[in-house]
């Protein structure tokens, strides 16, 4: 009974740990085991499966937490014969930031956690957050079926997902290296990842993927088109190329745009792709088309 209550805390995640701050109804009992700790007490989880931390991220975080502080807690338990040190169970990235914006102190929550309970909130707080990259995701769901002999269907339960999605998530481990560090990068999105998973040229795909800067829906085209559908047995053909004057005409709408342009024409009919950075690009994208309008 006490695991069947430990696992359905898990799965209604962290709230009840650490929650957000302005929750009355649990500012008591955080009281009781919140305290503020010297940063240099604090040591990251060696199990965390997020091991990607962007520069830029960071520095955004820090330029908020020199501001405004650390505002929501750190998860931490006590490292057993080791003094005052704790490993940090939720929260790396916020103590990074700590530490860029010159924090001497962070707010920090002390529970008592084993191995395997810390790998779970780990991921969980990191699955809510929508913080992992696929692989790092199916590393976590990895860790804890072979470290922890969960079944999917347990690792599913813990983590608030589906079955499905555990089981696909996992599938990615199966792809080339290559493959990986490009979703990794952000250069590859899961739903990319998952139409490579069994493709005998998935390199030559991903690199295709990458570099005409496609989206899901335009790969799921292309596999129509070429008979790329990804199935056991099914040898896809390497992606055909560009002739010159699409190419060219790409290279003069991006100058025009300042922006990157992939136009994907066939048969005198396609589709112009114009990737952006953020809402300020895509602003200015709407306000030249509305003066040509």
């Amino acid at each position: 009974m006490a695991e069947e209550a430990t696992r359905s805390r898990l799965g209604r995640g962290l709230a009840a740990l650490i929650g957000d701050v302005g929750e009355e109804s649990q500012s008591a009992e955080r009281a009781k085991t919140q305290r503020r700790l010297p940063i240099e007490f604090l040591r990251p989880n060696p199990r965390n499966p997020r091991r990607t931390f962007p520069e830029a991220d960071l520095a955004e975080l820090a330029a908020s937490v020199r501001e405004r502080g650390v505002i929501q807690p750190i998860l931490a338990r006590a490292l057993r014969g080791a003094g005052e040190a704790y490993e940090i169970i939720a929260g790396e990235r916020r103590w990074r930031a700590a530490q860029r914006a010159g924090l001497h102190d962070v707010p920090v929550v002390v529970i008592e956690a084993t191995d395997e309970q810390s790998l779970e909130y780990a991921i969980i707080e990191n699955v809510q957050r929508a913080d992992l990259n696929a692989i790092e995701e199916a590393q976590g769901y990895e860790a804890l079926a072979i470290e922890f002999k969960h079944s999917q269907d347990d690792i599913a339960r813990i983590v608030g997902k589906s079955r499905s999605h555990v089981s696909n998530t996992l599938r990615l481990l199966k792809l080339p290296e290559p493959i990986k560090s490009y979703i990794r990068a952000g250069k590859l999105s899961a739903g990319h990842a998952r139409m490579l998973v069994g493709q005998p040229n998935a390199e030559a795909l991903a690199e295709d993927i990458v570099t005409r800067g496609l989206n899901v829906r335009q790969v799921e085209a292309l596999a129509r088109d070429e008979g790329k559908k990804p199935s056991k047995g099914n040898h896809a053909r390497k992606p055909r190329g560009k002739d010159a004057d699409t190419l060219a005409l790409e290279k003069r709408v991006s100058d025009a745009l300042g922006l990157k342009v992939s136009i994907d024409h066939r048969e005198g009919a396609g589709t112009v792709h114009v990737q952006y950075r953020d809402y300020d690009q895509l602003d200015e994208i709407v306000r030249r088309l509305e003066r040509r309008g």
